[in-house]
């Protein structure tokens, strides 16, 4: 019987305490919506993409995994500059490989010290 009245206190204080927190809870205008977490340390847009900043680039986390847009952007990104580099190191070896024919081209016909006399 003890145990019996002692639940129905503990039930009606509970009712009340919740009773109080929904009707004198603060003012009655609605909680304002949290902005979404966004990407902080974006990848330098002046210059090119380092691995430092590759290091540091850290997506915020949503409710499924990551922001797909922040995603999206930084490998968009990250695959124009390989590109883009990619671009620059066949011109360089092209160059350097027209470089090394044109040298090798003029070493042929420099005539050798003793034929000259």
């Amino acid at each position: 019987m003890v145990m019996f009245l002692f639940l129905v206190v503990a039930l009606a204080v509970v009712v009340a305490a919740v009773t109080l927190a929904v009707i004198g809870g603060g003012d009655s205008t609605p909680l304002p919506e949290a902005a979404p977490e966004r990407l902080r340390d974006y990848l330098p847009p002046d210059r090119p993409v380092g691995r430092a900043d590759v290091e540091n680039l850290r997506f915020p986390l949503t409710v499924r995994g990551y922001r797909m847009a922040d995603v999206d952007d930084a490998l968009g990104r990250l695959g124009a500059e390989l590109a883009e580099r990619d671009a620059r190191i066949a011109d360089l070896e092209s160059a350097l490989a027209g470089a090394r024919s044109a040298a090798h081209h003029v070493s042929m016909e420099k005539p050798e010290q003793g034929e000259q006399q």
